[in-house]
């Protein structure tokens, strides 16, 4: 089936007839016999999905055909926008189950866990960092909107994919980026009004992931 050059893959996916039907069958094949080998890790995946991941890459490849530029094989090619296919939807498939507003609010009411103030570091940075929560946690109720308030949880504090949470809000990679920017910048912006530094914020979360991750990312935004 792989006896095919680049220019007869080619040609053969892009004239309508029975070439390209037997095309098609040969590459949904070698493609699912190729996925098999690179998802051989998963031990959850089936054959069945293989052959979702497969038939879905074939409609890429063919949109895509203007884009190959024969720098490798036509199958090599082929298989790595499969590869790409399945573990985005291995990646969505993770979260299918997962609201995206539930749960918005700890069961204290909090949208940042306490746990991020874990009492390893010294005594003033425990004060500092849950002075720095206490405040977020503040600030994420009352000051964003509804939009930018779904998107900081889902994000930053539930860690879901951003295409998967621009998907499920409606919008687009684009779009979500401006909401998690405008949204930063507030909690940033009151953070600073409360008296406290870049430094301070930084140093408070300097063993912890999430937060830091969140602060740090309010402090390159304000930057821009």
């Amino acid at each position: 089936m792989d006896g095919r050059t680049n220019e007869e893959w080619l040609a053969a996916l892009r004239e309508p007839g029975p070439e390209r039907q037997q095309a098609l069958l040969d590459l949904r094949q070698l493609l699912v016999r190729g996925l098999g080998y690179a998802l051989a890790k998963f031990e959850d995946v089936r054959d069945s999905d293989l052959d979702d991941f497969a038939q879905e890459a074939i409609l890429k490849i063919v949109e895509s055909l203007d884009t190959f530029r024969g720098e490798s094989r036509f199958l090599t090619w082929a298989t790595k926008i499969a590869v790409r296919v399945a573990y985005t939807e291995l990646r969505r498939a993770r979260w299918r189950d997962v609201p995206l507003q539930i749960p918005v609010e700890t069961s204290e009411g909090e949208f940042i866990p306490q746990t991020y103030a874990s009492p390893a570091p010294g005594p003033e940075e425990v004060t500092v960092r849950r002075e720095v929560i206490a405040i977020l946690n503040d600030a994420i109720a009352n000051e964003l909107t509804d939009k930018q308030r779904q998107a900081i949880v889902a994000v930053v504090v539930q860690g879901m994919p951003l295409d998967e949470v621009a998907q499920r809000m409606g919008s687009n990679r684009n779009a979500l980026y401006k909401l998690l920017h405008d949204a930063r910048q507030k909690l940033r912006q009151r953070l600073l009004e409360r008296g406290l530094t870049p430094q301070e914020i930084l140093e408070a979360f300097a063993e912890t992931k999430s937060p830091q991750q969140t602060v740090g990312e309010m402090e390159a935004d304000g930057k821009r």
